[in-house]
């Protein structure tokens, strides 16, 4: 498709919008380490929350979402709805602890939890891990879709896309810091949602879909509109629901959903005006992303299966687009194709604002690390404020090249979730029992990252030989990956010495309220399932609304509800 003239000036405008919060906020951000990273530590809630949404909301997530509904079926989203579990968790038990704990970034806990050369080793190891090869390998898969929109929308080459894209984002991130990515995503936050929703209610009603009652008849779509797999085929809903619930949520690491928080969740709660604060973001944050907005991207996957009923259709559609591009993600940005000049300027650039928003925390995110916990803990421990700053726009500049040059060797947005998620299985209960159980050492850490990262090598390598050592199933080496490293992390703990006694005391006296650690405990336990009733409830309910299945949807919106009054009458015991 040719851009129009308007649809060019909506994407322009944008873009100008977006370097003018750069260079309005770099001044300020630019004066030391702590406004570049943290944006001073005095953001309230409503702009942490919406940011952390943002963040989620990357330009390949509507393609994952859509090209899981055309693989599985709406229930196979249970695959990343069961981290809401992880997400409550993070609310009601570790965001409080997080803020208070007052490092800058969630790898200097390291040295705040433990003591020894062991810790410092763990923390500048972690910074390279997560701030640079993990990091670039999430933004590489922001950068492939990106590359698919673009080509499938406008026809440009992966080398346009990511010049196009990057380049105002590396720029305001580079100028403005954490406060500039900030602002942005609540502009790019608004522009996406109203994009997404906007185009799904169009795309429903192509005369090529008919319409959400024709849409929802359809023989192809309706086996794909349940909202729980078919129990009575463990195929489904073994890997699908009873994994992810049982095993996932609370065992694997996953950028965005980390057991007891961490990244740049934990980011935003470390910049909060205080605790309440941050507990209110993270809140706000797993009410937006899991309940308020799937639903425009599961319809537009559903409204694929009919326009484009298989991988061949969607090749002959776009035969210029190298074959190994050509996967069911690619179904959300075909389908934005039939949108007509001005809804498509605004869906491009909600597009683009979801790259951006995601690609511009990352940057910023791990350049923190690389500045705070590498650089100036082991480099230049006397680094002036200002080579603190320039380094950490120096880092942000070169993983973007990395990302973009990685992201030209992935193919599907679901390789490299598959992927994460198999580095990081059974690395989360540690990560939840590290500020309770204080036998957990350096040691502990360092041996459930080799552990979790050899197993997921083992079987990424397996699953390209033409004759593998072992075939099984994704979520059968998931599950391995979790017994295997949880075992070695739990043994290596109770083998070695636990970190020493007065580095333990005082961890223990900045974290938890003179009332000890399990002050409150039981109302904070009673919040974890009504929130996380409440939001699945608001979930559901939106779902039976939109298949008209009004009675479900009323019971499902009382039990929100009842969920919510109780979370607000004991709000100050909970928080």
């Amino acid at each position: 498709m040719l851009l129009s003239t308007l649809d060019w000036l909506f994407i322009i405008a944008f873009f100008l919008i977006s370097l003018i919060i750069g260079i309005v906020v770099a001044r300020r951000s630019g004066k030391n380490a702590k406004n570049f990273f943290l944006s001073g530590r005095n953001m309230p809630w409503w702009i942490l929350g919406v940011s952390m949404v943002a963040t989620t909301f990357a330009a390949d997530t509507p393609g994952l979402v859509a090209g899981i509904v055309r693989k599985d079926g709406v229930f196979g989203n249970w695959i990343w709805w069961s981290f809401l579990l992880t997400g409550m968790l993070t609310v009601f038990f570790y965001a409080k602890l997080w803020r208070k704990s007052n490092v800058t970034t969630d790898l200097e806990f390291y040295e705040l939890r433990y003591s020894g050369k062991s810790a410092a080793f763990l923390r500048g190891f972690r910074a390279l891990y997560l701030g640079v090869f993990f990091n670039v390998v999430i933004m590489a898969s922001v950068c492939l879709a990106a590359i698919k929109i673009g080509h499938v929308m406008f026809n440009f080459s992966a080398l346009e896309t990511l010049a196009i894209a990057s380049v105002v984002t590396v720029t305001y991130s580079m100028l403005g810091g954490l406060q500039g990515v900030l602002i942005t995503d609540f502009i790019q936050f608004i522009i996406a949602m109203v994009g997404s929703v906007w185009a799904s209610i169009y795309i429903i009603n192509l005369p090529e879909v008919g319409g959400l009652d024709a849409l929802l008849s359809h023989p192809e779509v309706t086996t794909n509109t349940h909202l729980l797999p078919d129990f009575s085929k463990p195929e489904l809903f073994i890997p699908l629901l009873i994994i992810p619930l049982a095993v996932q949520w609370w065992s694997v690491w996953y950028p965005g959903s980390e057991p007891g928080g961490g990244g740049y969740i934990a980011q935003r709660m470390l910049a909060a005006k205080n605790e309440k604060h941050a507990v209110k973001a993270t809140l706000f944050f797993n009410l937006a992303h899991y309940a308020i907005r799937p639903w425009p991207w599961i319809l537009i996957g559903l409204a694929s299966i009919v326009v484009f009923p298989d991988l061949a259709s969607l090749q002959t559609a776009f035969p210029d687009l190298d074959s190994s591009f050509v996967k069911d993600d690619l179904s959300y940005s075909a389908m934005l194709t039939y949108l007509p000049h001005g809804l498509l300027g605004i869906v491009a650039t909600s597009l683009i604002a979801a790259f951006m928003s995601t690609i511009s925390t990352h940057l910023n995110w791990g350049s923190s690390y690389v500045v705070n916990d590498f650089y100036a803990r082991f480099i230049k421990p006397e680094a002036t404020e200002k080579q603190k700053v320039q380094v950490g726009r120096l880092s942000t500049f070169l993983m973007m090249i990395a990302a973009g040059s990685l992201s030209l060797i992935l193919e599907e947005a679901r390789d490299a979730f598959n992927l994460l998620l198999q580095i990081g299985a059974g690395t989360g209960l540690l990560f939840i029992l590290r500020w309770f159980w204080l036998r957990i050492n350096p040691y502990s850490e360092i041996a459930a990252m080799i552990s979790s990262f050899v197993v997921a090598i083992f079987f990424f390598v397996n699953s390209k030989l033409t004759e593998p050592f072992i075939n099984w199933e994704s979520h059968w080496e998931l599950v391995f990956g979790v017994v295997f490293t949880t075992i070695v992390w739990v043994v290596t703990t109770l083998i070695t010495q636990p970190s020493d006694q007065k580095t333990l005391e005082n961890f223990q006296n900045l974290v938890f309220d003179q009332e000890g650690k399990f002050h409150y405990f039981n109302y904070k336990v009673l919040a974890f399932f009504a929130g996380t009733v409440g939001i699945y409830a608001i979930l559901f309910g939106t779902g039976f609304w939109i298949y008209t299945e009004i009675t479900s949807a009323i019971i499902a919106y009382v039990i929100a509800t009842i969920c919510s009054l109780f979370i607000w009458k004991n709000w100050n015991k909970i928080v």
